[in-house]
């Protein structure tokens, strides 16, 4: 079974520059602000790498250049990156570019405003899937509500592990947030298998400047 992990890092960070703006602080893509003794996104991609994947890949849109100039060098051996084309694409466009840039079966797909989500955790949500009754029909995501097998798709979203084939028939001419396909591939008979996150702050996306100063704490 060979996974690949893909990052979206293509928003539009209109939350966190209007959070800037009103706090009259330097307007700066959340992807690269401080974190620990990286950056966000570096951080997140550091925690990917370190898990039992075979590849990374990184999708980039809104802000690719600023992103670009600030990780480049650092990441140009071991990741790829993907530019979105058009850029102003929802986040299943995002997935599904970087998908149609893999050839493992699986892939690890997360938002690279998850900066405090394990490798442990990573690790425990691919295991699901290699040990799973019929992986190709198997979703193992962080849980938001229950852990194990999952009665209902509401309110999840990355990280999850997914048969990327299957995956890429749900995002395909799709321009839309992932909980409503996600929910198409539940209502679909897919096994949705929860798996319980290291720490509260796992559960936490960089959305906001009170998110970001919350999980420096």
């Amino acid at each position: 079974m060979t996974i690949s992990t893909i990052i979206t890092a293509a928003g539009k960070n209109s939350r966190m520059r209007k959070d800037q703006l009103s706090r009259n602080i330097e307007l700066k893509n959340k992807l690269i602000l401080p974190f620990k003794d990286k950056t966000v996104i570096e951080t997140t991609i550091d925690n990917a790498l370190s898990a039992n994947v075979d590849e990374c890949i990184v999708v980039l849109g809104h802000y690719a250049n600023e992103i670009m100039e600030a990780i480049f060098d650092n990441y140009k051996g071991s990741v790829k990156f993907v530019i979105n084309n058009p850029v102003d694409v929802g986040l299943s466009v995002s997935l599904y570019n970087g998908l149609s840039n893999i050839r493992s079966d699986f892939a690890l797909c997360i938002t690279a405003d998850q900066p405090t989500v394990s490798t442990e955790t990573f690790n425990r949500m691919i295991e699901i899937i290699e040990n799973a009754e019929d992986p190709y029909k198997t979703i193992s995501i962080l849980r938001r509500r229950k852990t194990g097998i999952l009665d209902t798709a509401e309110g999840l979203g990355m990280p999850f592990v997914a048969p990327r084939e299957n995956l890429m028939k749900y995002l395909e001419n799709e321009n839309d947030n992932l909980n409503p396909i996600l929910r198409k591939i539940f209502a679909d008979g897919y096994t949705f298998y929860g798996v319980k996150e290291k720490n509260e702050k796992e559960l936490l996306n960089i959305n906001h400047y009170d998110d970001y100063l919350q999980l420096l704490d």
